[in-house]
């Protein structure tokens, strides 16, 4: 039996808010990750896709004679193969969009260039790309559409004739009273503003490796997708093949950023080549692959009025937008309802309609971006904002200070049942000002302008939701049997006292196992060098929910809630194990520094000894209780569905952040850079401040990439120009400005331990760099209606205006 000692207090020390080195980084820094390429099975083959040089054409003909006969090449696959062996997708639109056919190959059209029409499967990676130079495809090519108001038109091409109509999903959102906010008006602000195409750059792209287990029935599936036990009712339903016989297993992720939730067609593409060939199948998405067809984020256009008074008080906002989702819905039109997470950003006004048009157009499929569907919104209130500014001529700081949700106002309900879980908007702004020098800076940029060099300064403040409500599906049609979100976590003490944990969420460089380490090492008293976390994700092992994965700035928050629930159950069984042996109450027991303490006797025992009772020693136990120390959990927010005016609480957690940023432009050649930029960010109690500055910096590096150098555009031919980093510009560590950042703490009034998400930045750089920009052209006269600036685009709007070169 376990021997009790006398106790000798010790210091007591929190984990959480330690600003720890990852616990990742030793094996990642040392070429010791385990990425989806590093896969190898045995008689593993490898697989290369044939892909659409078409926006939109009929296929005529498919001929893989000549490639089957090349030595190597193992089978091929085409549209019609895949078309008899599984069903379409699932689709969460409402009909008629819902009734497109969605399959893992082209069957029948073409609709994207990119698109995948055949596969191949070979020996070797070479052999099959190869091969695909060998497939004759005979199309007949068809008109296309690129633009998503256009796409709505009477003459426009129907890119699936089964849905009948290029519309996804048209609705309105109206709240207050916006016509007598329009009528009560000093002035009506209007605007037409439009947010590009761009996407996230992982620095490993997707990747499969599918082997169908002949034995057992099995599929297991290596890959990298970010929410692995979201993709499975898809590929169970399309692939017709049980979902209890799919394993999915990840490793280290190289990024995710959302880009890799909508993988699941090359997954099931994958399962197809190795049932077909009887050997595992590897595929690996190389870069233009990546850029051309994998996701990418939405494209919007706005048509915006904003009712104000002549002190800048916003009255409400009027809008229509277009989104474009490209050529498939897949996750869409979640997109179509997401952005009203943040109805009103951080301003206070009651009044808002918003009509909302998704449209299909001949592009890539869209799919979530870091700051999915919010950033576009954001950003077209942060525009509207400093609009509104500029026509009253107001500094667009006064006009923030003056519209902003005020700290005495939280928890504050949003038009739409937002409920925002805390903040001081108008003390971040303050604190990024001061640290900008604003006023000097001002200052500096009037004299600046007397001598000719142009100075803007650009401010955007955003709330960056996180942990969101898949009841907001339900906008679309009540069918869709999604609503709320849960996740899991185990947590088991072994035989020697050592604890493992293992998550449902799927780490992607976030710092998963350091912060789940931390959380845990709190709660059970030991430190965090003693918790172990497993590596990656893999559905046989970790325990899961259906919505588990790493998306939507949840993992801090419902991570924690699942694991403050594993730790409680297992701090339960070790109290009343404790007390049976200590012949004490199990309420007097408390866990610190490795022991199990009884605080009534000061007497303890070391935590492995009541480990060793639990799974080895346990005649010891108490009476009736089950061996061994393992706990599961499910933690779940206390979230709602819509009512029939589209309001409920979208999202648990918003994250405020204020950016600031000053640019200095050449005039001549339309050359700018970011002089100064600051950040005052409040995600609420910090698990590892380290981590959350590396997000910080991440968000606003991508912000920043956007704004400057990240831009999709196609050709008049639906041809993508910009699908190798050579025209996608990819900003490297010097191209990206010194971030001064400060972090200012309000706890969440409802997520565990007050933590919020942090991460995806809410897309506020976009905002501050396009403010910023109109600021510095202001003595040009010249609008920003743009998320994307480069100087090409800056010179000719300049000469566009003054074509000589010269001001009037």
């Amino acid at each position: 039996m376990a021997t009790v000692t006398e106790l000798v207090e010790p210091e007591t020390k929190l984990w959480m808010g330690q600003p720890l080195k990852r616990k990742e980084d030793p094996r990642l820094v040392q070429g010791l990750g385990k990425f989806i390429d590093d896969v190898k099975l045995p008689r593993m083959a490898f697989a290369a896709i044939l892909r659409s040089p078409y926006a939109h054409a009929r296929i005529k003909r498919i001929d893989v004679d000549k490639a089957e006969k090349l030595p190597g090449v193992i089978c091929t696959l085409t549209g019609d193969e895949v078309a008899s062996k599984t069903d379409p997708f699932l689709q969460i639109s409402p009909p008629p969009a819902n009734k497109v056919k969605d399959y893992c190959l082209a069957v029948g059209k073409v609709h994207f260039v990119g698109e995948p029409v055949v596969a191949v499967a070979a020996e070797t990676r070479a052999i099959a790309e190869d091969a695909l130079e060998l497939i004759e495809v005979e199309y007949e090519v068809l008109n296309h559409v690129l633009d998503a108001k256009e796409a709505l038109g009477p003459d426009a091409p129907i890119l699936h004739d089964e849905a009948g109509t290029n519309l996804v999903y048209h609705g309105t959102w109206d709240y207050g009273d916006i016509q007598d906010s329009m009528l009560q008006a000093h002035k009506v602000v209007r605007a037409n503003l439009h947010f590009h195409r761009f996407s996230s750059t992982p620095i490993e792209n997707n990747g499969v490796v599918a082997q169908y287990d002949k034995a057992t029935g099995f599929l297991n599936i290596f890959n990298n997708n970010q929410m692995p036990m979201f993709c499975v009712p898809w590929l169970s339903f399309g692939l017709r093949f049980p979902s209890n016989k799919m394993r999915l297993i990840t490793g280290d992720i190289g990024g995710g950023f959302g880009n890799k939730i909508i993988s699941y067609p090359y997954i099931a593409l994958m399962c197809l080549l190795a049932i077909k060939s009887e050997r595992p199948v590897k595929w690996t998405e190389d870069r233009k692959e990546h850029l051309l067809a994998a996701t990418h984020g939405n494209e919007r256009t706005f048509e915006v009025e904003i009712p104000v008074l002549k002190d800048g008080t916003v009255l409400g906002i009027k809008a229509i937008a277009y989104d474009d989702c490209g050529a498939y819905t897949r996750y869409e039109p979640a997109g179509a309802t997401i952005w009203a997470q943040v109805t009103p950003g951080v301003y206070h006004f009651k009044n808002f309609r918003m009509d909302f048009y998704q449209v299909m157009t001949n592009k890539s499929p869209v799919g979530p971006n870091r700051g999915y569907s919010r950033m576009q919104h954001m950003w077209m209130i942060e525009r509207s904002i400093d609009i509104v500014a500029k026509e009253l001529k107001l500094d667009p700081a006064d006009v923030r200070l003056k519209n902003y949700i005020q700290p005495d106002e939280m928890p504050y309900e949003t038009p739409s049942g937002g409920i925002y879980d805390g903040g001081d908007y108008p003390e971040m702004l303050r604190r990024a000002l001061k640290l900008m020098d604003y006023d000097s800076l001002r200052e500096e940029q009037a004299s600046e302008r007397r001598r000719g060099k142009l100075i803007g300064i650009g401010i955007s403040t955003v709330v960056d939701s996180g942990t969101n409500n898949f009841g907001q599906v339900k906008m679309l049609t009540d069918q869709n049997p999604f609503s709320g979100n849960s996740e899991a976590a185990r947590v088991m003490i072994d035989g020697l006292g050592q604890i493992q944990v293992a998550l449902g969420t799927v780490p992607q460089g976030q710092g998963h196992e350091t912060f789940a380490s931390q959380v845990v090492a709190d709660e059970l008293g030991v430190s965090p060098d003693q918790v172990t976390v497993l590596v990656g994700f893999d559905s046989a092992i970790n325990p899961y929910s259906h919505q588990s994965g790493s998306y939507a700035s949840r993992s801090a928050v419902m991570g924690t809630g699942a694991l403050l629930g594993a730790t409680a159950k297992i701090k339960d069984k070790v109290s009343r194990i404790a007390a049976h042996l200590m012949q004490t109450s199990a309420n007097s027991i408390e866990l610190k520094d490795g022991n199990v303490i009884d605080r009534s006797s000061g007497k303890k025992l070391p935590l492995w000894q009541v480990a060793n009772v639990a799974w080895v020693n346990n005649a010891y136990l108490p009476k009736g209780m089950e061996p061994g120390l393992v706990a599961i959990h499910f933690w779940k927010p206390d979230f709602t569905v819509p009512d029939e005016r589209k309001r409920h609480n979208q999202t648990l957690t918003y994250s405020p952040q204020t950016h600031v940023c000053a640019v200095d432009l050449d005039p001549e050649t339309g050359k700018f850079r970011i002089v100064r930029y600051v950040i005052v960010d409040d995600c609420g109690n910090q698990i590892n401040p380290m981590i959350v500055e590396g997000q910080v910096h991440g968000a606003a590096a991508h912000g920043i990439a956007a704004a400057m150098f990240e831009n999709f555009e196609y050709n008049d031919d639906g041809e993508l120009r910009s699908s190798t980093f050579v025209d996608y510009l990819i900003p490297s560590a010097v191209d990206i400005p010194n971030l001064i950042t400060q972090s200012f703490t309000t706890p969440s009034l409802f997520a565990p331990k007050g933590i919020r998400g942090v991460g995806e930045g809410g897309g506020s750089p976009l905002g501050a760099v396009a403010n910023a920009l109109e600021d510095a052209l202001t003595p040009f006269g010249i609008s920003v209606t743009d998320s994307h600036q480069n100087p090409q685009k800056i010179y000719q709007m300049i000469r566009s205006k003054y074509p000589s070169g010269e001001k009037s």
